[in-house]
């Protein structure tokens, strides 16, 4: 295109402008905005971003829609694995993840509403070639080559996509979308780090590293098949065999726990676990004590609600992020329970672990074994808590009033979130659900031996349901 000189140019300017958008300055304008800026006093920090970027609306919600699905299909597949993962710190660790891979989702959601997306359009998107990844990552054969799917190669490779989109993005047309990436990445950092020296600490403790190595593999041509993360890479050929070509991907049912605890599931109370009891019955320190082990056991409420919200899956992502959010509150109460504990001055691991609740709950219809946890767990505790901090300010047990305090707070809200859960997963009137779910529970607790076999199934109570589980 020809250029010809603009009039009116200041000193020291190109005298040749394009004439496709041609620009009117005016040379006494221009001069009075530079001396009013010249003469302004303050000196602030210069915004160096840059207008233009690779992308369109169209393209950034493309890429935008397959992120969020990603990252709504991890929090699935890692609440899948709750029951099934043996080892503590990594049950621990995955209810953490669940919640930040459903936190992305939720930040990557908001933005793709603020594209005039509609939410029932975002959260009804699918893509079959994703599920069939992720089914592929959730058929590995131990928790060590979970975190090498979920981690060194969903993970990593999304984080490396995150970052290859902050560069790319238009910085100041687009700058909602950097926040939210940046502040998925916060949690990428930690997660991504922690997962690294996790299957190190596998390796080094006698998991081979050849087979780890091999399944990576196998997961990255597997991604690279569907295009990578956005779908644009170069496409290779699906590896062979597929695992869940062989068999269909189903989660567990069965609670498992490591080499480092002693296990009992047919009774809920703990001394007769425990085979005598350690302290006088209803007595204060007997008390104390069964709050810290109820606490350090809501290992089994990882397990019920990461399972959940695998059960439940599609129905409602708010109902699905709720889930998640109190799956990592669980792993906290699970956490300051083993911390408590120790600070009581006990080694955690000597005391035995109640499997009873996730051994009932394991292979429930989720409706029911979310009434038990709602109806009966949490709602138990808010009967009792209100007394037992009581009781430890008037001990001057510091350590007990500090965390009940936390957790009566946690326990309030699950109880409140817990009724929209319910409504997702059942039609059933609650009169009729509690009914059902303790029918069921009875049922359970007799083929444990938790209960006389003799007992007519409906009268367990309420009470004695909130008893023998707990939360």
């Amino acid at each position: 295109m020809s250029a010809l000189p603009t009039t009116q140019e200041e000193p020291g300017e190109s005298r040749y402008r394009s004439l496709e958008f041609p620009v009117v300055s005016r040379t006494n304008e221009r001069s009075a905005a530079r001396d009013r800026r010249e003469a302004f006093p303050y000196r602030f920090p210069r915004d160096h971003r840059q207008l233009g970027g690779r992308f369109s609306v169209d393209e950034n919600a493309r890429r935008l829609t397959r992120f969020f699905y990603f990252e709504r299909r991890l929090s699935h597949g890692l609440g899948s694995w709750t029951l099934s993962i043996p080892e503590f710190e990594v049950k621990l660790e995955t209810a953490r993840h669940i919640f930040y891979h459903a936190d992305a989702a939720r930040l990557l959601r908001e933005r793709l509403s603020e594209q005039e997306k509609n939410l029932s359009v975002i959260d009804g998107y699918r893509s079959e070639e994703i599920d069939r990844f992720i089914e592929e990552v959730l058929s590995a054969s131990d928790a060590a080559e979970l975190l090498v799917g979920i981690h060194q190669v969903a993970g990593k490779a999304l984080e490396v996509a995150y970052r290859h989109h902050l560069d790319d993005t238009d910085p100041v047309t687009d700058a909602p979308t950097l926040r939210a990436m940046k502040r998925i990445l916060l949690d990428y950092e930690p997660m991504l780090g922690w997962a690294e020296a996790a299957i190190g600490a596998y390796i080094e403790g006698g998991v081979d590293e050849s087979r780890l190595s091999q399944w990576r593999w196998h997961l990255q041509r597997l991604l690279g098949s569907i295009g990578g993360v956005t779908g644009t890479d170069p496409r290779n050929e699906e590896p062979s065999p597929m695992r869940i070509s062989l068999k269909p991907y189903e989660r567990g049912t069965v609670p498992v726990r490591d080499s480092r605890f002693v296990t009992f599931k047919n009774t809920g109370d703990y001394d007769v676990g425990d085979g005598e009891a350690r302290f006088a019955p209803d007595s204060y320190e007997s008390l104390r004590l069964r709050f810290f082990r109820t606490q350090r056991d809501e290992v089994d409420a990882i397990e019920a609600f990461g399972t959940f919200l695998w059960d439940i899956r599609f129905k409602d992502f708010k109902a699905e992020y709720d889930l998640a959010r109190i799956t990592w509150d669980e792993a906290r109460h699970t956490e300051i329970g083993h911390r408590t504990l120790l600070a009581a001055g006990y080694d955690p691991f000597e005391l035995p672990n109640r499997l009873t609740g996730s051994t009932c709950r394991g292979p429930m219809e989720p409706a029911y074994a979310m009434a038990e946890i709602n109806l009966f767990g949490e709602v138990g505790v808010m009967k009792t808590i209100n007394d037992l901090i009581k009781k430890a300010q008037e001990k001057d047990d510091a350590l007990l009033a500090h965390i009940s305090d936390f957790i009566r707070s946690d326990e309030r809200t699950h109880v409140k979130k817990g009724q929209h859960i319910l409504r997702c997963m059942t039609e059933m009137g609650m009169q009729d659900l509690e009914l059902k779910t303790r029918e069921l529970f009875t049922e359970c607790l007799v083929s444990l031996g938790a209960v006389n076999k003799d007992m007519d199934v409906f009268t367990v109570s309420r009470e004695d349901i909130e008893q023998l589980i707990g939360e």
